[in-house]
């Protein structure tokens, strides 16, 4: 018997010491590649998922820009609050005749990756739409409002870089959004003379062409917004075919109700009257024609694996309004709020984070590996962990992790969310090995051309050493 339990502790103690030196080994590799990026500013934190304990932590308390590493605390906070079976529900119907579209803030509406996920061909909502109208019989529209009151009117984020406020990732944000609030362009140098073609025609956008035909050379072409709203300039030199690229629109619900009025013209239903944004008219006795759904999950797919700021930022103001008087007015400053107050509960110190905006954009953000790992550790022991891990790009496979991670060490096992503004780059996520998951975040500051790849080994020394 005596010798049993010395056997049992002696297996004890070898387990032990392993871990310890496994633990080192780990250390010492990860030390090695942060003292290889000079100047960079590292936050870094690995934990065991299982038991919680920390196996590597480097100035994990150190406050620093996040970027889209902003949406893992985002997309957690979105579940805590309006739960896994959440969805957006716009809805569409008749006052007299007054055609109202109801926003609910959904940002994948009319999305087009989402519509090809389930196999929704381009326009699918304007001809469901005159499908339905003319199932119940209407011929004319007397006038067309769209209500976006679900959200405030503060559609462009104050700290938003200016000069890229046209640009897909900082498009703006509003009740009813379409298409990513985005139009997709391409340019063709057809024998010396540049055709631009827009897939969402419509003339609530006015599109100018000052591109130069090239023979030779490489192609710059860029969207530039003039002083009118919607009147956008395109510039630069085109050799062969650019694009498609996205240029954000200004005044989404206007895009919409636009492009709506155009193709119920299309299909023969008359419009006449005005276009507005405004709230639906409350004695309006509503009649429902038609609604359109869109499941949490999807939200957190396309923030989370393809770092959609859209999808981010409207979970901010969703949040908001849900926790506002009649699901109203939601703000990105209330947003902000009941994010902080999230991070709180779940036992983050109020100075290892600032939230300013739900995507990362804004340069003001500020959080610790140590506040994103807790968010991670609170999830993954939550109900909604496989939903959340569902969410997160996979090494070597999609979204923004498809190009990284493909060796066969990796693959599969990296799962997380990359982020990127400029001078900060970010990779939180886990790592699943045979003995057990860990999660990581790794936040740089003040970064390089090598510090993306200095992370991902960061990320592959886990797997190596755990």
């Amino acid at each position: 018997m005596k010798l049993r339990i010395k056997s049992i502790l002696a297996g004890i103690l070898f387990c032990c010491c392993q871990a310890v030196v496994t633990q080192a080994s780990l250390s010492r590799q990860i030390n090695a590649i942060v003292s290889s990026q000079k100047g960079v500013q590292f936050s870094i934190h690995i934990i065991e998922a299982g038991s919680g304990q920390t196996v590597y932590a480097y100035n994990a308390r150190q406050p620093l820009m996040p970027a889209s590493n902003m949406k893992v605390v985002t997309t957690a906070a979105a579940l805590k609050y309006l739960g896994a079976d959440f969805k957006y529900t716009t809805r569409l119907g008749m006052c007299g005749e007054t055609l109202v579209v109801v926003g609910s803030g959904d940002p994948l509406f009319g999305d087009r990756k989402t519509d090809a996920k389930y196999d929704r061909k381009p326009d699918w909502i304007f001809e469901y739409i005159a499908a339905a109208l003319k199932r119940s019989g209407i011929a004319k529209v007397t006038d067309i409002i769209v209500d976006t009151s679900v959200f405030d009117d503060q559609r462009v984020h104050p700290n938003w870089p200016k000069e890229e406020l046209n640009r897909w990732y900082a498009c703006e944000v509003c009740g009813l959004n379409f298409n990513g609030n985005c139009i997709e362009i391409t340019a063709d140098n057809k024998g010396g003379r540049v055709v631009l073609s827009v897939l969402q025609q419509t003339t609530y956008i006015e599109i100018i062409s000052k591109l130069i035909p090239i023979t030779s050379g490489t192609s710059t072409v860029g969207a530039y917004r003039e002083d009118r709203p919607n009147k956008i300039t395109i510039k630069g030199k085109c050799k062969g075919t650019v694009g498609p690229f996205d240029v954000a629109v200004e005044r989404p619900a206007g895009f919409f109700g636009y492009m709506l009025a155009e193709h119920l013209t299309k299909a023969g239903i008359e419009v006449k009257g005005q276009l507005s944004e405004k709230p639906r008219p409350v004695n309006c006795d509503f009649r429902l024609l038609a609604e359109f759904t869109t499941p949490i999950s999807d939200c957190l797919e396309r923030a989370n694996k393809d770092s959609l700021g859209l999808a981010a930022e409207s979970l901010v103001k969703t949040i908001a309004a849900s926790n506002n008087p009649g699901t109203k007015n939601g703000s990105w400053e209330r947003g902000r709020e009941l994010i902080s107050q999230y991070l709180l509960k779940i036992g983050v110190k109020s100075d290892q984070f600032y939230i300013d905006d739900g995507s990362g954009l804004s340069r003001k953000n500020r959080l610790t590996a140590e506040a994103i790992t807790k968010v991670l550790l609170e999830i993954y022991r939550s109900p909604y962990w496989e939903l959340f891990r569902n969410s997160l790009a996979v090494g070597g496979v999609d979204g923004t992790l498809s190009r990284y991670f493909k060796e066969q060490n990796y693959k599969y096992k990296i799962l997380g969310k990359t982020g990127y503004v400029n001078t900060a780059k970010s990779f939180s996520g886990i790592c699943i090995t045979d003995k057990g998951d860990y999660l990581f975040s790794i936040l740089a500051n003040n970064t390089n051309g090598q510090t993306r790849e200095a992370i991902n080994d960061i990320a592959k020394a886990i797997i190596d050493n755990l």
